[in-house]
């Protein structure tokens, strides 16, 4: 994923109750050259716009390319394949809500209650859904690289951290995941579409969650 321009200094709240360093936001190549930044940038740029126009669905290596005016081997050096260009665009909507929950202002910043940036977080995650689903969806096609994918597990250790601090008792990783879960984009779609819940409801229901889990109902 597109590297900053500088490195990332985290925050001490930004790092779990272990002492364990949160991942960085994105995979960082400090040795990729300007222009090879530049270019990839341009692919991005190419990529999130046939998706605007033409929805992530019908995105291919082939488009990008062309739009980008690079051979397509070009596109498959820089993402790897088809799962890795999605990855690399959701990096782009993911740097300002990674940015938010942070290093941001209440209530998902460091400055509110545990509890209730659990709350911001999850009623943020589906709303930012709701955004871009299209794109969401088409990036979890493959499960394996989903749970791999570096905002995913920053997502994991900030939650996992809010639950350490909000003294919550029982198997954090365990209680991590099963949280991560209710925001996974298929299973979100399915309720929205399939079984008529409305984003209110979603977002209702994940703040009844946080507080049966964090003993705050």
């Amino acid at each position: 994923m597109t590297p900053p321009s500088e490195p990332i200094s985290l925050s001490p709240e930004a790092r779990p109750a272990e002492g364990r360093a949160v991942l960085p936001l994105y995979d960082q190549d400090p040795t990729e050259r300007a222009d090879a930044a530049r270019n990839r940038a341009k692919l991005l740029e190419a990529a999130a716009a046939l998706i605007r126009e033409q929805g992530a669905e019908h995105l291919t290596m082939d488009a990008v390319a062309t739009a980008a005016c690079v051979g397509k081997g070009t596109v498959f050096r820089r993402f790897g394949d088809r799962v890795g260009l999605l990855f690399a665009v959701l990096d782009q909507t993911e740097r300002e809500f990674q940015n938010a929950f942070m290093f941001g202002p209440p209530p998902l910043g460091p400055d509110a209650d545990p509890v209730t940036r659990l709350e911001a977080f999850g009623v943020e995650s589906l709303r930012r859904l709701a955004a871009d689903m299209n794109l969401y969806l088409e990036a979890d096609q493959q499960a394996s690289a989903r749970y791999g994918a570096p905002p995913r597990k920053v997502r994991a250790r900030h939650v996992s951290m809010l639950l350490r601090r909000a003294q919550v008792e029982g198997d954090v990783e365990l209680l991590t995941e099963t949280l991560l879960g209710t925001l996974d984009p298929a299973f979100v779609n399915h309720l929205l579409t399939n079984r008529g819940r409305t984003a209110e409801e979603l977002e209702s229901g994940w703040c009844d969650l946080v507080a049966r889990i964090t003993h705050h109902c």
